[in-house]
């Protein structure tokens, strides 16, 4: 039966995706060019670490950048939308920008963060308000109903064994990769990476490899303090793969001693706090390690007895001119359009 569901949801969403290609009035138009970073994935891809790296690389190229989310399962979804950061300060609050979008906004200097369920809504008023000369559409692989420049759309090779909602994890078939302006191939292997470019038949593709950085212990109003390797760690975590995430602190050198797991964008309170002190106590854990996301939602809870780390991601795109050169030519040629 579920399989069945598959092919179903895998050709309703062809159907969508046809109907936008025959029927280019159906998308709207923001002023500036959109760049859209996506996935078919539906969590665990990465995609959101790669929206910072491709924002980073436009706010180098001299422009104003505004990445437009969702703010999927918000705590305090508000109508309209919601300027989580300018392009000089964070301006919202976790509860109404969504974890993923509070993260970025903590990352990304020079960028703005716009939330809104309609993301022309956002751009709009990231275009008016905030001077943004480029947006980056986060999670817009299948948002097919905005108009972009430059369409990304992130994979890892798991998802060339995956299957279409509800009996896997893909949004859509891999077939729709081809129409993507390129691919991002996540994978510290380069030889996976050509492999899983050529099983996908693109033409366009770049490698990424993101990098476990020390765990950093954060404490109010003191010093950042990295946790060294070999240290006792309880690994905590509420995203889509926790596992990987257990696996990058363990090949760092940070293995574990036991982990607690909760679903993805876990909306933490004060006692699952405490609950995983009690466990990385027994555990003989010194620190509790987490990820960049789980960071924000737990960062209310702080201090607690047991110091709290952070372990952020470093990403880094093979051949990054080039993909330079891709967003320049695509923003060069909307541009053109309008002029």
């Amino acid at each position: 039966m579920r399989h069945l569901l598959s092919r179903l949801y895998a050709a309703a969403a062809r159907r969508r995706r046809r109907h936008f290609a025959t029927h280019p009035s159906a998308r709207r138009r923001l002023r500036s060019p959109v760049v859209s970073v996506g996935a078919l994935n539906a969590g665990g891809s990465g995609k959101t670490p790669v929206t910072a790296e491709v924002a980073r690389r436009l706010v180098a190229m001299g422009e104003r950048p505004a990445v437009l989310s969702r703010g999927y399962r918000r705590e305090e979804p508000v109508d309209g939308a919601v300027v989580v950061r300018d392009h000089e300060m964070v301006r919202g609050r976790l509860e109404t920008a969504g974890d993923e979008p509070w993260m970025l906004a903590q990352q990304l200097d020079g960028v703005a963060v716009v939330v809104a369920l309609d993301r022309h809504l956002a751009g709009t008023l990231a275009e008016s308000r905030l001077g943004a000369t480029v947006h980056v559409l986060d999670d817009g692989f299948q948002h097919l109903a905005l108009e972009r420049a430059v369409d990304l759309v992130v994979v890892r090779p798991g998802d060339l064994d995956d299957a279409v909602l509800p009996a896997g994890r893909l949004r859509e078939s891999l077939t729709t990769v081809v129409e993507a302006d390129a691919t991002l191939i996540v994978d510290p292997d380069a030889g996976v990476r050509a492999r899983v470019a050529e099983r996908l038949g693109v033409s366009t593709s770049f490698g990424v490899t993101m990098t476990l950085q020390s765990p950093l212990v954060r404490s109010p109003g003191a010093a950042e303090e990295e946790v060294p390797a070999g240290t006792p760690v309880f690994a905590v975590a509420g995203i889509a793969d926790p596992g990987r995430f257990v696996r990058d602190l363990s090949d760092g050198g940070w293995a574990p001693s036991g982990t607690a797991f909760f679903s993805d964008h876990h909306p933490y309170t004060g006692a699952d706090l405490q609950r995983c002190v009690r466990q990385a106590e027994a555990a003989g854990a010194q620190v509790i390690v987490t990820t960049e996301k789980d960071w924000v939602r737990l960062l209310r809870w702080l201090p607690t007895t047991i110091p709290v780390a952070v372990a952020r991601l470093k990403t880094d795109v093979e051949s990054a001119n080039d993909l330079d050169r891709l967003l320049a030519d695509g923003l060069a040629a909307v541009r053109e359009r309008v002029a």
